[in-house]
């Protein structure tokens, strides 16, 4: 029963509600972790897989640290991906990031990746009607690419991922690359207090 409905809700969803910013963590937490990142990119899979859980039990499940997830698709099919992603709903948004960066050498070298991605997409509860509506909205497709130009813009982001650090709305450091934790460590610890 949730099921059926969490799929009819993210039907009805605005353009807006799938586009708005996506947080992980405490949304009023003064220090900010911007990720700008390409669903189709090793190296933001690699933080996905080795680095975030840390970076998360450390510093955003404390509720010191919120994560920002901005779309900086590198080609067509991460663009696919990430509609995907901001077609579930706003619950769901986090578990489909991680599903397909954890399952990225799967759909990425399907003989099929669209095929691929609907086949996730089914298995996180959206039907194939949404699926297939989703893959079709190109306003929804031109907003993602208007976060990635806004994140060049404003950042001056060059590759997958980066990430950029504020605390109280202002500009701390930018951390380029799949780091391990302790690059994260060193720049957040003393933001966040402690040692």
């Amino acid at each position: 029963m949730l099921l059926t409905w969490s799929v009819a809700a993210s039907a009805q969803q605005s353009l807006e509600g799938m586009l708005k910013e996506r947080v992980l963590g405490n949304p009023d937490a003064t220090v900010e972790l911007i990720e700008y990142s390409s669903l189709t990119c090793p190296h933001c899979a690699s933080f996905h897989k080795e680095t975030l859980g840390q970076v998360k039990k450390e510093f955003i499940d404390t509720g010191k640290v919120k994560l920002v997830y901005r779309d900086f698709p590198l080609d067509g099919l991460a663009l696919r991906g990430a509609m995907l992603a901001r077609c579930a709903p706003e619950d769901r948004y986090f578990a489909y990031l991680e599903t397909l960066f954890h399952n990225q050498d799967a759909w990425t070298r399907a003989a099929d990746p669209i095929g691929a991605l609907g086949q996730i997409a089914r298995l996180g509860g959206m039907s194939k009607e949404r699926f297939e509506a989703c893959m079709a909205d190109e306003k929804l497709g031109d907003g993602i690419l208007q976060i990635r130009l806004d994140g060049q813009n404003a950042h001056d982001i060059k590759s997958t991922p980066t990430f950029v650090v504020r605390a109280n709305g202002e500009q701390k450091k930018v951390i380029a690359g799949a780091q391990p934790f302790a690059e994260f460590e060193k720049v957040l610890r003393p933001l966040v207090g402690g040692s």
